[in-house]
This record gives structure tokens, C-alpha cells and sequence, in this order.
């Protein structure tokens, strides 16, 4: 018996080859809308994966199919992680006072630091694996996470976070928005507990705090105090926190996750925020951008960082603050995916700290 192509049963189709892949997009019949048994028995044979979008037309069937899958090499992700999580032992190390080093840390410091370390890392895999796994379900061409260690001794996390490449083009609003808003909402279902663990261990000081910031950590001899959001104060509230507390290895691991949220929700070029918001809507995005972009002038004068992070925004979107074009723009998203859209800037509004970082008597 011969086997009937998935294209016998549209009414149109067109096909298009990105590289290392095909997307195959069809106009649905009404006979086979259901989809009918022998669209079912054809979508089973397709080597790839598949996804129906409705809209007032009618229903329309997207297939993806690698031509080859990726090869990657695990070794390197695998070293770059070895080494962000020591760089992250040694810098949880210092918030218990072990002065960061350049030679290997003591079997103490290393049990100290893994409070810190162990927790950060887990939700920034989450945030990444959460893109990752949601590109491969629609045959992106995505590299796993790389881990970004960085010297302790420079810096107070021990690693400049963590990314995956897209290494071919988004077909649809649908695949871009799947992708980016995945790494946010698995980052933050990780750090909240962690958050509220590290809360509930966290000791209430008698000092005073800062406008915005209310969160003492101590590195090596230096005290800083780390900023407010919305969500803090929720789980804060939750766990009884009062006045200013000193801040457990696993309490600054769940802010540091909070505050890594924030930062990828920001509606700016390739950031997160970005992909979700031209998921959304389309070219305005470019307008959201660059208000957003202009309002991080003035946050500067609370908090120096945002400087930082506006020439950040700046060189990740190779000069652009809006999001480049994908293949097929013209489908909006469906009305569940516009709602989770939105629910992801509220997360960025209760995520976002004004003043991050402070440094009293400075």
C-alpha cells in the first residue's frame, strides 16, 4: 500500500528549507480538521515534530524535520560548568568570610561555598535548559548551555551567568515565544523555594537599611546590601522577615535568581524580554524597547549598574534595541500564549529591583 504524503491533505502548503531543517506549513480541510484518521496516520510518519495553529480561517498544521541533527561537543559544556561552579564555590566561600584566592580553595572553603554555588547553579540550568529543551521540541538548531565562570577574585557571583546559541532561524512567533518565555518561568519556579529556604534561615541585624535595599551580605570585610523587589518582599512577608537580615548562602543564591529574571525580562533586542515581547507584538516591540532602554538613563542615578546593562543591551543586540525579523511574523499569538505573555511582565514588574546593589558609606 502505497503511503500518502501529510501535503495530500491540505488545501495549500508551502515548504521551506532553514538550513539544517524544513518547515512544512498547511491549510487544513475541514475533513481532516480533526485531524482524521488518515492525517493522524500521516503526521505519525513525519520524522519531526508538529503543532496546529487555529485561527478564524481555519486550521493550519506546521511540521519541522531536522535533515541532520547536531553534533555537539559535551566535553566543552561540561569543563565550562566544572569551572563556573568552582569559580561560584570560591565566591560563596568569601560570604562567610574565606578571603577568595588564587590557588585551589581549602576543603573547607569548598564546603562553604557550595551553599552558594550548588543552589545558583541549579536555577540557572533551569533558566537555560528551559530554552533548550523547548528549541529541540521544535527542531531549533540550539547549542546546549554554556556556563560563564569568572574569577571570584573580580567579581561577587563567580560567573557571568549562563547561554545557549540559536544557530538557525526562528520560524514563527509561536516557536520564538515558546523559546524565550520557557527559560524565565523555569528560573524562577526553581528560585522561589530556594528563595524562601534561604529566607528562613537568614538572621534579622540591627542595622539600618537603604532606600530600596534592606538585604545585608558580607564579602570578606566589605558589607553590601542587596535591593528590593516586589516578589522579596511577598516571600519575606511569607517566612516573617523584619527590618534588615543578614542574608544565608542560600537566601543570596534565590535573590541573585530573582534579580537574573529581571534582567532577561527586560524588553530589549535578543534578551528574553525581547523574544516575548515581538512574540507579542510584532514591530511596536521596537517602541517597548526603546522606552525601556531610555528608562535605564535615569535608574542609573539610583543604581550604576543599569548604565552597565544599557551597553550590555546594546552590544547583545549588535547595536539594535528592537528584535530582528524571524521567518513568518504574520500569525499573532493565540489568546492562552498572549495571556502567559503578559503574566511574564508582571513577573518582570515584581522581579525588578530599582537599586541592586549598595555599598553603605560609599
Amino acid at each position: 500500500m502505497t503511503e500518502v504524503p501529510v501535503t495530500s491533505y491540505f488545501t495549500h502548503w508551502r515548504h521551506l528549507p532553514l538550513g539544517d531543517r524544513e518547515i512544512i506549513e498547511g491549510a487544513v480541510p475541514p475533513a481532516h480538521a480533526g485531524p482524521s484518521p488518515e492525517l493522524a496516520a500521516a503526521i505519525a510518519r513525519w520524522p519531526g515534530s508538529h503543532y496546529w495553529e487555529d485561527s478564524p480561517a481555519g486550521r493550519t498544521l506546521v511540521l519541522a524535520a531536522e535533515t541532520h541533527a547536531p553534533r555537539e561537543r559535551w566535553w566543552v559544556h561540561g569543563v565550562l560548568l566544572l569551572l563556573t561552579l568552582l569559580s561560584m564555590t570560591v565566591a560563596g566561600a568569601t560570604f562567610a568570610g574565606i578571603p577568595a584566592t588564587w590557588h585551589l580553595p581549602s576543603l573547607e572553603a569548598m564546603r562553604v561555598g557550595m551553599w552558594f554555588s550548588l543552589p545558583l547553579c541549579v536555577i540557572l540550568a533551569a533558566h537555560e535548559s528551559g530554552h533548550y529543551l523547548v528549541s529541540r521540541r521544535y527542531r531549533v538548531n540550539a547549542s546546549p548551555p554554556y556556563f560563564l565562570p569568572y574569577p571570584p577574585q573580580f567579581g561577587l557571583l563567580g560567573t557571568m551567568g549562563a547561554f545557549i546559541r540559536l544557530r538557525s532561524p526562528v520560524y514563527d512567533r509561536r516557536t520564538l515565544f515558546d523559546i524565550g518565555v520557557a527559560g524565565p518561568f523555569a528560573g524562577i519556579v526553581v528560585a522561589i523555594p530556594i528563595l524562601l529556604i534561604g529566607l528562613a534561615h537568614s538572621a534579622t541585624v540591627a542595622l539600618p537599611g537603604a532606600p530600596f535595599a534592606h538585604q545585608l551580605i558580607i564579602v570578606e570585610r566589605w558589607q553590601l546590601l542587596l535591593g528590593d523587589s516586589l516578589l522579596l518582599s511577598l516571600c519575606r512577608a511569607i517566612v516573617g522577615s523584619q527590618g534588615t537580615i543578614a542574608l544565608s548562602p542560600l537566601a543570596i543564591a534565590g535573590w541573585t535568581g530573582l534579580f537574573i529574571t529581571c534582567l532577561n525580562l527586560l524588553p530589549l533586542a535578543q534578551l528574553d524580554g525581547g523574544h516575548i515581547t515581538y512574540a507579542l507584538f510584532g514591530d511596536k516591540q521596537q517602541w517597548m524597547a526603546r522606552f525601556f532602554w531610555l528608562l535605564l538613563i535615569p535608574l542609573g542615578v539610583l543604581w550604576q549598574g543599569w548604565w552597565l546593562w544599557a551597553v550590555l543591551a546594546l552590544i547583545i543586540g549588535r547595536g539594535r534595541l528592537g528584535h530582528p525579523m524571524i521567518v513568518a511574523p504574520e500569525r499573532p499569538l493565540d489568546a492562552r500564549r498572549q495571556l502567559l505573555a503578559w503574566l511574564s511582565i508582571v513577573l518582570l514588574i515584581v522581579t525588578f529591583a530599582p537599586v541592586a546593589i549598595v555599598a553603605p558609606g560609599l
